[in-house]
């Protein structure tokens, strides 16, 4: 097994792991800072994520946005993992009763459909929020290797302090995604967790082999007509790049939203665990909101968009919505940055004076930009400079003139504009 995998080398020493990975935990959250810190780039790319999505390393658990007993029950009945779940307890949870482990099946958003292995590790397991129903994607519950897997799409291990979230670390996990046979499409993931061996190499193998075996699976009970042909994945996409009025695509059409019910569900793609009225009205508003109003634009929100994807209490989606802003984002991380410069029409949201929309804004526009610095590329750089909303950027115009030869027309150009703004 290779460090390609997410899997730790063969021979490294856990406690030493252990130590540094606890060290570069607390700077970070101290600083803010990642660079130097002795972490892997997939542990450091998602602790950055973590922290942007506004995860709480202290008590970062998501067991407060479980699914009710109902409500798990019907879900899990209509899930394609359902009919190969006897493969994984075969394989999997057979064995973990006896080695102290848990075995993780989770959906395409990392909700976990089930917990099975030790009783009394998953006993453990339920005090940290690790049960059934239970939220645990990278966003809810900050980098884990069931969540962190299906943000990236590949197998992973995370080992002990590289959990983002404190109560989290005393565990380990291996992970990787089940994909559909036919499409592609990922359906879910599985996961083992347990103590420091988890994080062994045999480990990770054990769940790539196991879920190979469930796509395997999977072909066959399709072939047999046992399990229906695939759908289409119902995308949801909220577009607020460049635009005041976000616009949301469903299987059903398209819809242009008023400015607040833009901020609105923009957030709450945000904040998969939901967001309460208080917290929504200190997201929208300089100052105290009332919550009155608050409430009021939610419910015609949810007269708008209807109760099978917003629901109350706390308000939070019930169906994935993705956006515009989280591909450039998925782009960054990959290293594409002419996908992500072409994916970014303009400011998040422009007009909004919304402190968390903002933020966000702000946030998106610096990496980009960053990004765009650090890689230096004349064409990406002059295309970000003659875009109108940038045609004050000193610091990119330094960049894009620095990048291109010094007798360059363009440079010269560029020069130009530069002494011009500066004066």
């Amino acid at each position: 097994m290779t460090a390609s995998y997410g899997a730790w080398p063969s021979g490294s020493d856990p406690a030493v792991l252990r130590r540094d990975a606890a060290r570069a935990h607390e700077r970070f959250l101290t600083t803010g800072a990642l660079s130097g810190l002795p972490l892997r780039d997939v542990v450091r790319d998602s602790w950055r994520r973590s922290r942007n999505r506004g995860v709480d390393p202290e008590t970062g658990c998501p067991g407060a946005a479980a699914l009710a007993a109902p409500e798990l029950r019907d879900y899990r009945l209509g899930h394609p993992l359902a009919a190969v779940l006897p493969v994984i307890r075969r394989l999997l949870v057979d064995t973990a009763q006896e080695d102290d482990q848990v075995v993780a099946v989770g959906d395409a958003r990392a909700r976990l459909l089930w917990v099975e292995g030790a009783p009394a590790l998953v006993a453990r397991a339920e005090r940290i929020g690790f049960a059934e129903g239970a939220d645990w994607s990278e966003a809810a519950a900050g980098t884990n290797a069931p969540g962190t897997a299906l943000a990236l799409g590949r197998p992973l291990q995370i080992y002990a302090s590289e959990h983002f979230s404190r109560p989290v670390q005393a565990w380990s996990c291996s992970a990787a995604p089940v994909h559909d046979p036919d499409t592609g499409a990922i359906l879910g993931v599985v996961d083992l967790t347990g103590g420091d061996h988890i994080a062994a190499p045999h480990a990770l193998a054990l769940v790539r082999a196991t879920v190979a075996a469930v796509e395997s699976e999977l072909r066959v009970l399709r072939l047999q007509r046992v399990l229906p042909a695939p759908r289409a994945p119902a995308v949801r996409l909220l577009e607020v790049l460049g635009r005041d009025r976000a616009r949301l695509t469903t299987p059903n059409g398209s819809l242009e939203l008023s400015p607040r019910h833009s901020e609105i569900l923009y957030l709450l793609a945000r904040h998969p665990r939901g967001l309460t009225a208080d917290a929504l009205a200190v997201r929208l508003h300089e100052q105290d909101g009332a919550l009155v109003t608050v409430r009021a634009e939610m419910s015609r929100l949810r007269r708008l968009l209807g109760p099978a994807l917003l629901a109350s209490r706390p308000y939070r989606l019930l169906l994935p919505v993705t956006t515009d802003a989280d591909a450039v984002r998925a782009h960054l991380t990959h290293g594409s940055p002419a996908r992500a410069l072409a994916g970014y029409p303009g400011p998040l949201l422009p007009r909004s004076l919304s402190p968390a929309v903002a933020e966000a804004r702000d946030e998106l526009a610096c990496e980009l930009r960053r990004v765009l610095r650090r890689h230096a590329d004349p064409g990406l750089l002059l295309e970000w400079t003659e875009r109108p909303d940038n045609d004050d950027d000193l610091e990119m115009l330094q960049a894009a003139a620095e990048a291109l030869p010094p007798q360059s027309p363009r440079a010269l150009v560029l020069r130009t504009r530069l002494e011009r703004a500066l004066r």
